[in-house]
């Protein structure tokens, strides 16, 4: 089957043919159906993620079930499932500690990932993130597999994740947004489309949508954006004050990738108020932050991995979310790619033209 090989950094991705392996016992083979080229696999492509070529990336996916190994009884052949970026392997120390999206499985190898494949040179080929969505197929562990029921797209499905999870999930489950409330999203890529729409949800008053790209953050005002933000043409901090009484925003989310947005989010907040910091420029990146603020007032700084998604449940809620018409992806796909166009996605996604760019092998 045909897989795009991350073959070296910064280089074209690879399109050939591998030999996959047949499915071990607890894994499981899916042909995939769509992954999104995510803006980390831009970073992941420059090499600043600890990744090790020869490897597939495509860390969040969705596909149809092929094969099963022994052992593994949740899911079948003929169904659709979410293949997202965690595993929930239900015995490690974070899974029993009701905290599966820091799941020992995918976060404690050392960035080691299983072989899945092997090249024609007989070279073993890795699925970056145990997932490896840029190919037809996957072979993934069954830990990483939840079958859904639902005629939504594929192309909507695979944002599941990824995007839709830490989008809705930092709304939902870290910041726990309440009705008349206040939010200000710095970001508006495909995670802060999701905040915005997760926030309206909720029952904020105020979403205050901050990026500097005038394309998302109209995009931002018809999903659900109470008010508008430039911050190349004004002090977006001195902003989001003034539009809530000189406090600040009850809640920041913030998914603009660099530090300092990340500071901007923090000092954006009230005090007493709740930042959600979601996004990674490099693996070696720093934030720095006014110890006072940090100290002294009260803010609660919370990280958001896949949103803090429990699949089993954050999954059906959310699928009904766009089946009931409450969100909707249409407007966050901006692009729709072969496999063998990737290297145009990758370019799209890092040149920020695309929200989301997905791969769809079949086309």
């Amino acid at each position: 089957m045909r897989a795009a090989l991350l073959a070296a950094f910064r280089e074209p991705f690879v399109v050939e043919d591998i030999a996959y392996h047949d499915p071990a016992p607890g894994r499981v083979l899916l042909r995939t159906g769509a992954s999104p080229f995510c803006s980390t696999d831009v970073v992941n492509w420059r090499g600043e993620l600890g990744k090790i070529p020869p490897t597939i990336l495509g860390h969040a996916s969705m596909g149809e079930v092929l094969e099963v190994g022994a052992g593994v009884e949740h899911v079948r052949p003929g169904q659709r499932a979410i293949v997202p970026g965690t595993s929930e392997c239900g015995v490690c120390f974070y899974c029993a500690a009701g905290q599966p999206w820091q799941c020992s499985e995918t976060f404690d190898r050392g960035g080691i990932w299983p072989h899945v494949a092997d090249r024609s040179s007989g070279e073993p080929v890795s699925a970056a993130g145990n997932v490896g969505g840029y190919a037809e197929v996957m072979n993934v562990t069954a830990t990483q597999v939840f079958p859904v029921e639902t005629d939504l797209p594929d192309e909507w499905l695979s944002l599941l994740g990824c995007g839709i999870t830490t989008g809705l999930g930092s709304v939902f489950n870290v910041a726990e947004v309440t009705p008349g409330s206040s939010v200000a999203v710095v970001g508006l890529g495909h995670l802060g489309q999701w905040m915005v729409q997760g926030a309206k949800v909720a029952g904020a008053r105020q979403i205050v949508a901050v990026d500097p790209i005038a394309e998302r953050r109209e995009l931002a005002g018809t999903l659900g954006a109470s008010h508008i933000v430039d911050p190349s043409a004004e002090d977006a901090v001195e902003a989001v004050k003034k539009l809530t009484g000189g406090r600040g925003a009850d809640y920041v989310l913030e998914a603009a990738t660099i530090p300092e947005a990340q500071a901007q989010a923090v000092t954006m907040s009230r005090r007493g108020g709740t930042i959600v910091v979601t996004s990674i420029a490099t693996a070696a990146s720093t934030v720095t932050l006014p110890q006072v603020i940090v100290a002294a007032q009260s803010r609660r700084i919370l990280s958001a991995q896949n949103g803090n998604c429990r699949m089993r449940h954050d999954l059906p809620r959310f699928i009904r979310m766009m089946e009931d018409g409450l969100v909707t992806a249409e407007p966050i796909i901006t692009g729709r790619y072969r496999l063998d166009e990737i290297d145009d996605a990758l370019q799209a996604s890092a040149e920020k033209r695309d929200l989301s760019g997905v791969i769809v092998p079949s086309l």
